[in-house]
């Protein structure tokens, strides 16, 4: 069954960022809205990618279907882990008002207005999606002490070759509140232009921070707070017209990780 396309947001949700060393971590993926929804169970048929990169390298999530959470992960070694999730392509079908809403609501008003030149606004919506998804932990660290190996920085900004991506620049463990955090955003690996991208916490997701991507690619988010970071965006395509199902396919992009405040903390191994 495909998960409704209203319920806009798509994320990966770690028991704890933060995790000491040799602990069972239980991996959501949920489904909803600012940081609240319903969990989406182990399903090898929707999944195109569910693994975790590491400084060693990457691994596949194991798991069994109707596994809830999705993934439970133990890791023996300190350091930064990046878990990806991509999902197979769903279809949806939507009437023409809450279609238009929702491509306002995502940014994609260039949708919006070509529907609209070409007559198809009271057409409804037919649409292909799926879902690209990151969360950055780090293992056995508490922001505030002795820095990690060098090795680990090649895991924050790695690419997983999903259609659409949100790439760090920065890890952002390092960083304090108020201070930006550089993200790329790329689809099909090359750098999206004109990309809305929006960020909140989970404890005051009516706060958001939104920005376009510029011509790089590269937006700035303040981390103006702590809390659980959720940062998304969504890229719209037009299906050619040999496809008698759907006329837009969209690619819905999350990367989720905590900041703490580092004069609070300590190391936990």
């Amino acid at each position: 069954m495909p998960w409704p396309i209203g319920a806009h947001d798509f994320w990966i949700e770690p028991g704890t960022f933060y995790p000491p060393s040799s602990t069972e971590v239980p991996v959501t993926l949920r489904v909803g809205e600012d940081f609240r929804g319903t969990s989406v169970p182990y399903w090898p048929q929707r999944i195109v990618d569910f693994s975790i990169v590491s400084a060693a390298g990457r691994a596949l999530v194991a798991g069994s279907f109707g596994d809830d959470p999705a993934g439970k992960l133990v890791f023996e070694t300190p350091g930064l882990r990046l878990i990806g999730y991509h999902s197979a392509r769903s279809f949806v079908e939507l009437d023409p008002e809450p279609f238009e809403a929702y491509l306002q609501a995502e940014g994609l008003e260039h949708i919006r207005d070509m529907r609209r030149e070409r007559g198809e606004n009271q057409l409804k919506g037919r649409e292909y999606y799926s879902r690209c998804s990151k969360a950055l932990l780090e293992v056995g660290f508490v922001p505030g002490s002795t820095r990690r190996a060098a090795s680990d920085h090649t895991v924050y900004d790695r690419e997983l070759g999903y259609p659409l991506e949100l790439i760090l620049r920065a890890n952002p463990h390092d960083l304090a509140p108020s201070d930006p955090l550089p993200v790329m955003v790329h689809y099909l690996g090359r750098p999206l232009a004109g990309a809305l991208v929006v960020a909140f916490t989970a404890d005051k997701p009516i706060q958001k921070h939104q920005a376009r991507s510029g011509p790089d690619g590269r937006v700035t988010v303040t981390l103006d707070r702590t809390g659980r970071w959720l940062i998304k965006t969504v890229h719209m395509i037009e299906v050619p017209d040999a496809d008698p199902k759907a006329d837009w396919e969209s690619f819905w992009a999350s990367l989720t990780f905590e900041l703490r405040d580092p004069a609070s903390e300590r190391r936990t191994d």
